[in-house]
């Protein structure tokens, strides 16, 4: 399917690895211009042709620095995806409520949901100058089913969701369209990585890190038995984020092997 990207421009947030790596690297695919913006510029990154920026997204000033570079870099802006989140695993993220100190939740939403809020607040003028656009904000399952822990990173996930819906509504008259998705459990370093949040819960849990990798699928209630692939969310916020969806807006799209079950 030819979803019509060739020769637009995206900022893709958080794209250092996983999620944000593969998407700059489908939206590449796709013929459009990228910026790609990290706190550190990896060399899977690099190598991507991505114009990166390395920039602290979890700052007041972060944001509105790396939009004005994408701005300068692109000469215009049709796609800006807010994929940037998660967090360095400490105690807050499987010790429960009460672990977790009033520097870790706002540490959490810094980056979970004020990094997307003044990135998306400093692209907009862009965004709808140009005619319309799409913005795409990638929250978690964690977001409509929230569990003890990681309790700051569920709630400040689920403030996301319900930003990307107001701003569907808000924003929708001048053109531009706003979509969420939420994966479930996917490969990628929060996971797999031994000093991850994967590895920290099999920790707590008293079981090797493989062991609850192996097993995750089918705790989760994940219905087709593996884990989700980056490359897989990637190509669903291509979708989303392409004037091929141009009737879906103010949508949540799970990506989670049908973990959750409500409807």
């Amino acid at each position: 399917m030819d979803l019509r990207l060739n020769g637009k421009s995206a900022l893709v947030t958080g794209a250092s690895r996983g999620i944000g790596l593969a998407t700059v690297s489908v939206l590449l695919d796709e013929g459009m211009h990228v910026v790609a913006a990290a706190r550190t510029l990896t060399p899977e990154l690099r190598a991507t042709g991505a114009v990166g920026v390395a920039v602290d997204l979890s700052t007041v000033e972060g944001p509105a620095h790396l939009v004005a570079r994408a701005e300068a870099e692109l000469g215009g802006l049709d796609l800006l995806v807010n994929n940037v989140g998660g967090g360095d695993a400490d105690a807050a993220w499987s010790g429960g409520f009460l672990a977790c100190t009033e520097q870790q939740w706002r540490d959490a939403f810094d980056l979970n949901f004020f990094a997307s809020v003044r990135t998306t607040r400093a692209a907009l003028p862009r965004l709808t100058a140009d005619g319309g656009g799409a913005i795409v904000n990638v929250s978690s399952t964690s977001a409509r089913t929230p569990h003890a822990g990681p309790i700051a990173y569920s709630t400040a996930k689920a403030a996301l969701t319900a930003f990307g819906k107001a701003l569907a509504e808000e924003f929708g008259p001048r053109g531009v369209r706003v979509n969420t998705v939420s994966p479930g459990p996917v490969r990628t370093d929060m996971w797999e990585s031994s000093d991850g949040y994967g590895a920290q819960l099999a920790a707590s849990m008293g079981v090797p890190h493989e062991q609850l990798l192996d097993g995750l699928p089918d705790l989760a209630g994940m219905v087709t038995g593996r884990l989700a692939e980056a490359r897989e969310v990637a190509a669903l916020i291509a979708y989303l984020g392409s004037p091929v969806a141009a009737g879906i807006t103010g949508a949540d799209y799970l990506i989670d092997g049908n973990s959750v079950k409500t409807v």
